[in-house]
């Protein structure tokens, strides 16, 4: 089954521990990369607490809400981040899939939520479902009108499971007689970006005729979404995030000289390039961010 991860012993003071990260079961790790749960009924929050805020991602998504329901929050320009008075708009459908999102975003919940977000590698979905991540990139769609019948008949299923941890064996024991059925014969079993890119385009130069690199390009866009260098991309900041933990930044040491050169950019300016793209904050503002704002949940429970 899968595993709820422990909260952090870092914990934020004055931050409310109400997001869990579930891991699959191992069977099911080259498919789902996890699943995050936020819950904040019961709790009293402040206007600018009810903002969420998520990075561009390789991924795509499954989302449901048990309780409360959340709004896309619309930037005024496409080089500024969405905040608290920014104009909202209603996310289609009652379960929503997304695809590979090439910007941040943020979402704000008005009431009390309990919402969850289940994971998937995009070459995973595509094999699953038919759908390509291509036509799903930077949208959010109602997943009744894109998914196959037994996939909507599992999202019903899932909505009204007691509790969390039935919810997971719900979707997984779903998900698992599927992916063996259709998965990969060589399916990458650990599922950081930039080893899942790396195998992916080994996989495209075997996967069929023609290996030129257009078309090589082509087949893992189909597959994944985006081209290769952007997924090498998320690969190093990934490594930078992991890198910027382990390191000594309890005390506020963190040096991001060495964070950029461990994780293979050129230089610290080119960590901050992509750091902004691909979160909106520059390395010190997401990381302050991260231990001190209630809208940087779901970096937080990654910790």
């Amino acid at each position: 089954m899968a595993t709820l991860v422990p909260p952090s012993a870092r914990h934020p003071q004055g931050l409310i521990p109400s997001g869990q990260l579930w891991l699959p079961r191992a069977s099911l790790s080259a498919c789902l990369r996890g699943t995050m749960v936020r819950s904040t009924v019961g709790h009293t929050l402040r206007d600018e607490q009810r903002i969420n805020r998520f990075p561009a991602t390789p991924l795509c998504s499954l989302s449901w809400w048990f309780e409360g329901r959340s709004e896309a929050l619309v930037a005024d320009r496409p080089d500024t981040l969405p905040g608290l008075h920014s104009p909202r708009e209603a996310y289609p459908g009652r379960w929503v899939l997304a695809g590979p999102q090439t910007r941040p975003s943020a979402s704000y919940c008005a009431a009390p939520t309990h919402a969850m977000m289940v994971m998937f590698m995009p070459d995973a979905l595509h094999q699953l479902t038919g759908l390509e991540p291509e036509a799903l990139t930077d949208r959010f769609v109602d997943a009744q009108t894109v998914l196959p019948p037994d996939w909507v008949a599992m999202c019903e299923a899932v909505q009204h499971q007691p509790g969390n941890a039935a919810r997971m064996d719900c979707l997984e024991a779903f998900l698992e007689p599927r992916w063996q059925a259709c998965r990969p014969a060589q399916a990458l079993q650990v599922q950081r970006y930039g080893d899942w890119a790396m195998h992916l385009a080994q996989r495209a130069a075997i996967s069929a005729p023609g290996r030129s690199l257009r078309q090589l390009e082509r087949r893992i866009k189909r597959w994944a979404g985006l081209p290769l260098r952007e997924l090498r991309g998320f690969g190093k900041a990934e490594q930078a995030f992991f890198d910027t933990i382990a390191s000594d930044a309890a005390k506020g040491t963190v040096k991001w000289a060495d964070v950029a050169a461990g994780a293979g950019f050129s230089d610290q300016s080119h960590l901050c390039r992509v750091t902004r793209r691909i979160t909106g904050y520059a390395p010190q503002a997401l990381y302050d961010g991260i231990y001190g704002d209630e809208a940087f949940w779901a970096y937080r429970i990654w910790v």
